[in-house]
C-alpha cells in the first residue's frame, strides 16, 4: 500500500475546511438576513419619517416623505410585466446628495415625463444599482435609497406595493452548496487514493 501523499492531502484538507467555513458563514448570514427581514416587515407599520439624506438600510420599507425641488434627470428601469419604472433624480437643495423618486410605471419606453417636482410621499427602497456583479462584490459602498411614490403623476400607473419577497434570502441554499462541495472534495480525493492503492496492488500481483 502506497503512503498517503502529504502535500496533496494537506491541500485537500485546507480546501475542504475553507468550504465548511464558508457554509457556516452562510448560516450566520441566514440568521442575520432573517432578523433584517423581520425589521423590514415591522418598518411597514411604523410612522412615516423624512426621507434620509444618506443611505441607511435600516429604514428600508418604511413610509417616508420628501420634497423634490427640481427633477434633473429621468430614467427608465425594467420592471418585468409591469413595463418600465420611471425614476427621477431630484435636486433637494443647493447642496447634498439629492433624492431618487420612483414616480410610477409605464409600458411606453419613450414616455415623455412632464413632472416638475414637489412633495412626494411613499415608502423607502433601494435605487437602481447598475454595478456589475463582480464590481458589486468588491465595491462595498452602500446602495443609494429611493422613495417609491404612493401617487403617480398623470400618465403613469401606480407603483406596486412593498414586497418583502423581493429581498433575497438564499443563504441556506448557499450553505448547503458549500457543505456539498466540501464533502465531494473529500470523497473524490478518497476515491483517488483508493484507485491509486488498488493500482499499486495490481502491479505487485503482476510482478509475482
Amino acid at each position: 500500500m502506497k503512503r498517503v501523499p502529504i502535500l496533496a492531502t494537506v491541500i485537500v484538507a485546507i480546501a475542504a475546511a475553507a468550504m465548511v467555513s464558508l457554509g457556516v458563514w452562510q448560516l450566520h448570514r441566514k440568521e442575520w438576513k432573517e432578523a433584517l427581514l423581520a425589521r423590514y416587515a415591522a418598518n411597514e407599520h411604523r410612522p412615516a419619517i423624512a426621507f434620509p439624506r444618506f443611505p441607511d438600510d435600516s429604514v428600508l420599507f418604511r413610509k417616508a416623505s420628501g420634497f423634490c425641488l427640481k427633477p434633473v434627470k429621468f430614467q427608465m428601469e425594467g420592471a418585468g410585466r409591469n413595463g418600465f419604472r420611471v425614476v427621477a433624480l431630484c435636486r433637494t437643495g443647493a447642496e447634498g446628495p439629492g433624492m431618487y423618486v420612483q414616480l410610477g410605471v409605464t409600458h411606453d419606453p419613450h414616455k415623455q415625463i412632464t413632472w416638475k417636482g414637489g412633495d412626494v410621499s411613499g415608502y423607502i427602497s433601494h435605487a437602481p444599482d447598475h454595478r456589475a456583479l463582480i464590481e458589486g462584490i468588491f465595491d462595498q459602498r452602500p446602495k443609494p435609497l429611493m422613495l417609491i411614490a404612493d401617487t403617480p403623476p398623470d400618465g403613469l400607473a401606480a407603483n406596486p406595493p412593498p414586497d418583502l419577497s423581493a429581498v433575497p434570502n438564499n443563504h441556506l441554499s448557499y450553505a448547503v452548496q458549500w457543505f456539498i462541495f466540501a464533502g465531494l472534495a473529500v470523497l473524490i480525493y478518497a476515491l483517488a487514493l483508493f484507485r491509486r492503492n488498488a493500482s499499486a496492488l495490481a502491479d505487485r500481483g503482476d510482478h509475482r
